[in-house]
């Protein structure tokens, strides 16, 4: 579904689903999680974040669709639709059919009418619309979009430099949904240094989940934003920031990094949507004792 609008100033944010379901053992997940942390949130955690029958994480996967009084921006684009996903760990997305584009519809905007796609990083589940199958090829979604990509990701996950590695639950990603773009003439590539594609909006390097994550910077009248990718796959780690997932590439950078984007929101009073938190989905960090906590909601 097509989520609740989010004001920041002048700009209007909504949250296009893709998927939200009890989705992950958190062992699985979050492999340093103290389970007594589940007890302990437990009265928030349960429906939105933890299906109490299961045990299981609550999981979304979504889109944050940012309109600013002269561009629209795409953060993140899901798995997709129609992709072929082999391998165990990504077998959920093989083939398939979303009403994603409807629901980006349903926010009022058009695939052409998109100016920009920000790629916080190029896993299989943020890379999925950035392309559609028309005719059997992979043609760009956003035909008039420009789209940001981080350099050091793309150089990371291009085949020619896997060679001799062993296969990764990221194998077809790049041909299917990073390469017709590139093709297309369409990326704004993004290096190490803070990058502003458009007054108001900073990406900036975040790396450790993988080696070229980047996260979105968002202010308008004074307000401010922080699209934080998969620096954090769920709220618990706002309040155990040391615990990585199970996906982190680095995961030295990865604590540092998130630490670093928690210290910079937090009692700030700046808008965090990240790419995969449950019901509301987004929120502000604030202070709890010596460490963190999420307070749902951004009215």
């Amino acid at each position: 579904m097509s989520g609740q609008m989010h004001r920041l100033h002048d700009c209007t944010i909504h949250r296009v689903e893709e998927r939200l379901e009890p989705a992950v053992p958190p062992a699985l997940l979050l492999p340093g999680l103290d389970p007594a942390l589940l007890d302990e949130h437990a009265g928030w955690l349960v429906p939105h974040h933890r299906d109490a029958a299961s045990g299981l994480l609550v999981i979304g996967i979504h889109s944050w669709l940012i309109r600013t009084p002269r561009h629209t921006i795409l953060v993140d684009t899901c798995a997709g639709n129609d992709k072929e996903r082999l391998r165990p760990e990504t077998a959920e997305f093989h083939r398939q059919s979303t009403p994603w584009l409807h629901r980006l519809a349903a926010c009022g905007v058009r695939p052409e009418q998109v100016d920009y796609v920000m790629c916080t990083h190029l896993h299989v589940d943020h890379v999925g619309w950035n392309t559609r199958l028309a005719d059997g090829r992979w043609v760009p979604t956003f035909p008039n979009a420009k789209y940001l990509f981080s350099r050091r990701d793309y150089e990371h996950w291009d085949p020619a430099a896997r060679t001799g590695l062993p296969p990764h639950p990221n194998d077809g990603v790049f041909e299917d949904s990073v390469l017709p773009v590139v093709a297309a003439g369409l990326v704004e590539w993004v290096g190490d240094e803070v990058h502003s594609p458009v007054d108001g909006l900073r990406v900036e390097p975040a790396p450790g989940h993988t080696p070229g994550h980047c996260v979105l910077r968002l202010e308008s009248g004074g307000q401010r934003a922080l699209f934080s990718g998969d620096t954090m796959h769920h709220a618990l780690q706002v309040y155990a920031p040391d615990v990585n997932s199970a996906c982190c590439e680095d995961p030295a950078l990865a604590r540092s990094t998130r630490r670093r984007l928690l210290e910079s929101a937090c009692d700030r009073d700046v808008l965090l949507f990240p790419a995969h938190f449950g019901r509301p989905h987004a929120g502000r960090v604030v202070s709890r004792g010596a460490g963190f906590a999420f307070r749902f909601g951004t009215d």
